[in-house]
């Protein structure tokens, strides 16, 4: 029989009391109320709601060993970005990476892969292969329907997989940034459950009034919960807290343990926040995750106190995995997969004439994954169209990374950068390689740093080179957080130095070519427009 005793937060009966727990195996036999207890307190353990564990860089094992030490102990994790690239065998890969790391990983089932019919994918899982994941105990919830078109105009293939989930009784999570009106009523009645995309509190509301439940993100690009804090203090029984992508340095830092210590200086209730943090994921996905009740699996952490919220231990089924700093999992080699099928590309295919030249540029914005139509104009020499660093439009490029074609081209406006190229495999949702250069001799140089290692991240300038590689599909390392952390923040202080003023830019790149969100982005095939849902 293990012991834990100390201040109990029961956030069932919304009170805190001195206490000891009692387990048996991976249970909680009894909580006692005591007289005395040590000044630590007691609690469940955070859950992030949404998250691609791809996008921190790291295997879910590796992903494990660095969440726990936040306090998190399971997560609503989609596969979707691996599937993007392996299919099926990149969701099984997740799963079986995940078996031995003692967080609690629930994975979805793709919905969307590849996510439009307007870009290259390496892979494709239709509503067979959905039946099929679904039909998993691995497998939780359908992952976000990005389609939400189709979802509106009722595609078959949309609709059979949103009936596979429902026959089954798993969940339906959404993904429909800035729909409102009577789409966003249709989308929330075709069984569509949550939505993390939300970065306006009207948006939020109205899809709240209609039944779906509001995942407050903050991740390392986008990040929402300025605009949507208050829905803590209006509506706690309906929203929960996601990152859904935190790259490996943010990771570092801290997880869903921050949202829980911001919304308590934004003056929330500590027991709404909790019930956020820990309980209602729990709740709508039916998690296999402990609560602190009398026959749960003993998953709880403890922390100094509930001002600092510093976790001290993690404990799941019974086991302390996380004490003061430390994890009990050793670091281990992991199983390498990839799908990349390209040679070296040349700096004559990045060349554009003006007399092919007449759409709008796209205009990234710091901190969200939206982005707008930009009126201003490249620079045309010699009938050339070329970049203008000096008024930050760069030029922008997709290379299909699984055959070998022709590179898209266009031009962007608000990396900043003064000289160089940057480039990533890690380009939603495809995950082709996307560049951004201020000439095309840099982008050719960023592009075939990743060409030759097989995936990652690559910059570029007159003072030198960075580059990660994430040889697991080219979105993942085998390392560590620590490494890959220290890595990335190297190549990231890096690319600042070239000119970037953004607080994230390989984050922001790499939402560059994700289609399903507004307004204007860059496919393989194209510049993209993601409002009409069709190319210039």
């Amino acid at each position: 029989m293990k012991i834990v005793s100390g201040n109990i937060v029961d956030i069932h009966q919304r009170r805190i009391y001195k206490g000891v727990i009692e387990m048996a195996g991976s249970k909680i036999a009894a909580i006692r109320e005591t007289e005395e207890a040590p000044d630590i307190f007691i609690l469940p353990g955070f859950v992030d709601s949404h998250i691609h564990i791809e996008s921190s860089m790291l295997v879910p094992y590796e992903f494990a060993r660095i969440a726990l030490k936040h306090g998190t102990v399971a997560t609503i994790s989609d596969p979707h970005e691996i599937a993007n690239v392996v299919g099926k065998e990149g969701v099984y890969y997740m799963i079986e990476n995940a078996r031995s790391a003692k967080l609690k990983f629930h994975f979805g089932a793709p919905s969307c892969v590849p996510a439009t019919s307007f870009e290259s994918a390496g892979a494709e899982l239709n509503s067979e292969d959905v039946k099929e994941l679904l039909a998993s105990d691995d497998i939780f919830y359908l992952s976000e329907m990005m389609n939400y078109p189709g979802v509106l105009h009722s595609d078959p293939e949309v609709i059979k997989k949103l009936k596979h989930a429902q026959q089954i009784g798993k969940p339906i999570d959404g993904h429909a940034p800035g729909l409102k009106g009577d789409d966003a009523i249709r989308y929330i009645h075709a069984g569509i459950s949550t939505d993390h995309e939300c970065f306006t509190l009207e948006e939020a509301l109205h899809k709240l009034k209609h039944g779906m439940k509001i995942l407050i993100r903050e991740g390392s690009a986008a990040k929402n919960y300025e605009a949507l804090h208050s829905l803590i203090g209006t509506h706690p029984a309906d929203v929960m807290f996601c990152s859904d992508d935190k790259h490996p340095d943010d990771l570092l830092e801290g997880h869903i343990d921050q949202l829980v210590k911001r919304s308590l200086k934004n003056g929330y209730n500590l027991f709404d926040i909790l019930n956020i943090a820990c309980k209602h994921p729990v709740d709508h996905y039916s998690m296999n995750v402990g609560l602190l009740k009398e026959g749960d699996q003993a998953d709880f952490i403890v922390v100094d106190d509930v001002e600092n919220f510093n976790v001290l231990q993690t404990w799941i089924n019974g086991e302390k995995i996380h004490d003061n700093g430390k994890v009990h999992l050793k670091q281990k080699e992991h199983k390498i997969i990839n799908n990349f099928a390209i040679d070296k590309v040349h700096v004559s295919e990045f060349t554009l004439y003006a007399k092919d030249w007449n759409v709008p540029s796209i205009l990234a914005i710091d901190g969200e994954l939206i982005t707008e139509k930009n009126s201003a104009k490249p620079k045309i020499k010699n009938s050339i169209v070329q970049s203008d660093p000096a008024k930050d439009i760069l030029k922008i490029s997709v290379v299909n990374r699984y055959r070998q074609t022709q590179p898209s081209v266009g031009f962007i406006k608000g990396f900043g950068l003064k000289e160089g190229a940057i480039a990533s495999t890690v380009a939603h949702d495809s995950h082709n390689i996307v560049a951004i250069g201020t000439s095309d001799e840099y982008l050719e140089n960023a592009v075939n740093l990743l060409v030759e290692s097989q995936g990652g991240l690559s910059a570029v300038s007159a003072s030198g080179k960075h580059q990660i590689s994430l040889p697991i599909a080219g979105l993942m390392s085998d390392k560590s957080c620590e490494e890959i952390g220290h890595a990335y923040a190297k190549i990231d202080r890096f690319v600042k130095t070239m000119g970037c003023k953004l607080k994230a830019p390989f984050m922001t790149l790499s939402f560059m070519a994700l289609l399903v969100i507004p307004k204007i982005k860059m496919s393989d095939k194209g510049i993209f427009d993601a409002e009409a849902f069709k190319f210039y």
